[in-house]
């Protein structure tokens, strides 16, 4: 699904519609933009529902506390 766009006179992008299909990213959606080298990785914001339950398992022993860190 690789589609290009351009930057405008604004710095504005339009993205294209079939990446917007693709990951089904409708009006309004929030996104980060994270720099990685030369490029730009672009991540939607998670809503807080979407959280929900992700570390339902986890083993609350043999974490690092900030008190552990450098």
């Amino acid at each position: 699904m690789p589609a290009t766009a351009k930057l405008s006179s604004k710095f504005q992008i339009a993205l294209p519609k079939v990446i917007r299909d693709g990951l089904r990213w409708g009006a309004g959606q929030e996104v980060m933009l994270i720099p990685r080298g030369k490029g730009v990785l672009l991540m939607p914001v998670p809503q807080l529902d979407d959280l929900s339950g992700l570390a339902q398992g986890a083993h609350r022993e043999g974490h690092r506390d900030r008190d552990d860190r450098y």
